[in-house]
């Protein structure tokens, strides 16, 4: 009666049992299992026995166990049943339960007189080696011998989501799948390091702030996905069940902190939407919240958050890229594209944990799929990133680089006014100053007191340094615009020398300064060149010497030597025993503006660019200016310059003949001048010379007096509106018998240049002194020889 019960119990069993044989390779048991749900999770393996024969067991009917988050235990009930149709063929079996998060799994077998015992115990709440097989997924390994029918019994117990896919394999089956499963997430991994790597470069190349929240979100996915299918576990931490558990939600949070900083960087939500970007910064938060709880609290709150954080993650992302689409952001397609994809993994991972979907390979591994492909796109969105912001420096150069020209427009435009302003307030400046030097010329002439003549040389004196910085300022302005030209003509070294000497001797003896000027003998007087822009540069190093020497002396030397029969190469050195200089370079030296002591309480005076101005007009004339000085020894500056010898001779005599020398009251003088001062300056200075003066105030003044009246001579200011100089002059010869009259222009020598080029035009430079005017009237219209020309 006893065997005959216990076949009783086992037909039921026997009827369910799943039979294989040797040929099986695979059998999926999800739908031949049966479950039961220990509500409380205190039911014995007896306890679970008895409740199987009561019928509790309820048969499961899908491919998968998917119990979703759930604190049940979960006992699951398979019968086999092994019939081979060769009973010697020898075969081994493995159960597999492909879910490697579950916390605990239970393995209950019948021993040899039909008990239940508990043969094997693992989870990942357990350390690695609890295993039976050291895999990621379970494994057990079960014998059956031919025409043997076994009832396994599996308990499951998790915090976080409860799967359980169960399959029976061959051992030799199995084996065989493995290569396909490890390529498949090999490739996944692979791509996720290949990435992570490729933009790391791009990173330390770019420093672009997205790429590193992206390499710290692909680093922090991938360990998720580590985490999840059990290779962490199996690799990098198997003797830490805590935080084997731990790892998944934290890795998780991590994920959703960097991937939101990662789409606030590459969708620039600052600029482009205030309320996105506050969105993504609670998500940011929330993410933090995630990571702190995953280390602080219980691993089924902290999974359930995670999950949580998962779902909210990939939509808000999503959202992201589509409002940043619609604003014009062409990198958000890319952004798009991939957010898709990896949003389609992670959905479908996610109803899979919830039990919404069958647990297979494909559901399973879903958000590493999608992740992979997320990676790969995103990475070319980066890459299409960086084209556009190449794209977008090109074009922000470009318009800088308008904006830059149209600046260097402005500034020359702006230069070129302020050298017109200077030129104009220099020439402006000059015509009080003619006055004021020419009527200290003029009081030379008239005896004074002692006193009253100290008072006219200081006056005079203040008022030549006053014209040589004017001048200077004028020299400067016309440097910068290239209108300065050398103008040659005939002159006396000597008494450009000597004209240097009386200039400078007076200076020198108010500071109780010894100065000399030494003329190598035998050089030849008698040069052709531009002495006036010779004499401006030799002031220039003669006011310096004279300025920065307290105590001793200055000297000029003059030294020379013949470079072919026609030309002389001169030497003028200045020597002072002043405070000198360190060695500051040509560039500093002579830059326009550089001062010793630039502070506004500085010694010695002046502007600045004398040094300028004398470099520069050296170069003019074809010359060097070269220096030596050390500091509290002095200083020596030598100017090299080459003249050509001039040729003695007359000029073609004029033919009105006179029969001597004439006297200044025999001649009249006709001044044109529209400048009321120095028309009063002018008309004195001929006055005391005794001649006879008329004055015109215009060109067509002097012309009309010129037609009613005979003069012996004209002064004609070269800046004379409406008419120039030469255009005056012009007229002036065109009239009847006024062809061979003598004319003076008083000009600048810029203003040279747009004078007549006629042998019977004298230039005075202004402002004119009085043995100059003196010297021109005698040689010109006193002069029994008048043929004589200036040049001779």
């Amino acid at each position: 009666m006893r065997y005959l019960l216990m076949l009783l119990l086992c037909l039921p069993l026997l009827a369910s049992a799943v039979e294989f044989d040797e040929f099986t390779q695979s059998l999926p048991l999800g739908r031949t299992m049966q479950v039961y749900e220990d509500a409380g999770g205190q039911a014995t393996i007896a306890d679970v026995r008895a409740q199987a024969a009561a019928g509790q067991f309820k048969p499961h009917d899908k491919a998968t166990l998917n119990a979703g988050y759930s604190r049940s235990a979960f006992w699951l009930k398979i019968d086999l049943q092994y019939r081979p149709t060769n009973p010697s063929a020898q075969q081994t079996w493995l159960l597999e339960l492909a879910y490697p998060p579950l916390d605990h799994l239970d393995l209950y077998l019948a021993d040899a007189g039909g008990d239940y015992q508990l043969v094997r115990q693992t989870g990942d709440a357990l350390p690695f080696a609890t295993r039976e097989i050291r895999q990621n997924n379970y494994l057990f390994d079960l014998s059956f011998t031919p025409g043997q029918a076994q009832t396994v019994y599996l308990r499951l117990q998790s915090e976080g989501s409860v799967q359980a896919p169960v399959t029976l394999w061959s051992s030799t089956a199995y084996l065989e799948e493995q290569p396909v499963r490890l390529y498949v997430l090999g490739l996944i991994y692979g791509v996720l390091l290949g990435m992570l790597v490729y933009n790391l470069f791009i990173f330390l190349s770019v420093r672009d702030t997205s790429y590193l929240y992206y390499i710290v979100y692909i680093a922090s996915f991938g360990l998720y996905q580590l985490s999840v299918n059990g290779a962490a576990v199996e690799y990098f931490w198997p003797n830490n069940p805590w935080w084997a558990n731990a790892a998944t939600p934290f890795f998780i949070g991590c994920s959703g902190l960097f991937g939101s900083q990662f789409a606030r960087s590459f969708l620039q939500t600052a600029t482009h939407s205030r309320w996105l970007d506050r969105l993504l910064l609670a998500l940011i938060a929330f993410s933090v919240l995630v990571v702190g709880l995953s280390l602080m609290t219980s691993y089924a709150l902290a999974l359930r958050l995670a999950t949580l954080l998962a779902l909210v993650f990939t939509v808000v992302i999503f959202a992201a890229g589509i409002f940043a689409w619609w604003r014009g952001l062409r990198v958000a397609r890319y952004f798009i594209i991939a957010w898709s994809a990896f949003l389609l993994g992670g959905i479908v991972n996610t109803l899979m944990v919830l039990g919404y979907l069958p647990n297979v390979f494909l559901t399973m591994y879903a958000s590493q799929i999608g992740s992979a492909i997320e990676v790969a796109l995103l990475s070319l969105a980066l890459a299409d990133r960086i084209n556009a912001m190449r794209e977008q420096q090109a074009q922000t150069l470009f318009d800088a680089g308008q904006k830059l020209e149209i600046l260097n427009q402005q500034l020359a435009h702006s230069n070129k006014l302020k050298d017109e302003f200077l030129a104009t307030l220099t020439h402006e400046l000059r015509t009080p100053m003619n006055g004021v030097i020419g009527s200290l010329e003029l009081m030379q002439t008239v005896e004074m007191n002692p006193e009253l003549e100290q008072y006219q040389q200081t006056a005079a004196g203040s008022a030549r340094d006053m014209m040589r910085m004017v001048n200077g300022i004028l020299t400067l302005t016309e440097l910068q615009a290239g209108k300065l030209k050398v103008y040659p003509d005939t002159f006396s070294l000597r008494s450009v020398v000597e004209a240097l000497r009386l200039q400078f001797d007076g200076n020198a003896s108010s500071k109780s300064l010894d100065f000399k000027v030494e003329v190598t003998p035998g050089l030849p007087d008698r040069l052709h060149g531009d002495s006036a822009k010779l004499t401006q540069c030799l002031e220039c190093l003669l006011d310096n010497a004279i300025k920065f020497t307290r105590i001793g002396g200055l000297a000029l030397r003059v030294t020379g030597k013949p470079v072919a029969p026609d030309r002389l190469a001169l030497s003028f050195t200045v020597i002072d025993t002043g405070i000198g200089f360190t060695d500051l370079g040509e560039a500093t030296l002579y830059q326009r503006f550089f001062q010793l002591d630039g502070s506004m309480t500085r010694e010695y005076g002046g502007l600045g660019v004398g040094l300028a101005i004398c470099r520069q007009l050296v170069e003019l004339l074809g010359g060097r200016l070269s220096h030596r000085s050390e500091p509290g020894r002095g200083s020596r500056f030598q100017l090299d310059v080459e003249f050509e010898l001039a040729v003695v001779g007359s000029a073609p005599s004029i033919t009105r003949q006179t029969t001597g020398l004439r006297l200044p009251q025999d001649c009249t003088v006709l001044l044109v001048d529209d400048n009321s001062i120095n028309q009063l300056v002018m008309r004195g200075m001929l006055l005391k010379l005794g001649f006879r003066v008329r004055t015109a105030d215009s060109g067509v003044a002097a012309l009309d007096h010129l037609q009613r009246e005979a003069v012996d001579a004209v002064l004609l200011d070269c800046q004379l509106p409406p008419l120039d100089g030469a255009s005056i002059c012009c007229r002036i010869r065109a009239l009847p018998g006024c062809a061979e009259l003598p004319v003076f222009m008083i000009c600048l020598s810029a203003d040279r240049a747009y004078g007549p080029s006629d042998t019977l035009v004298d230039y005075l430079s202004k402002p004119v002194k009085f043995e100059d005017l003196q010297a021109a009237l005698y040689r010109r219209v006193l002069s029994p020889g008048q043929g004589e020309s200036a040049d001779s």
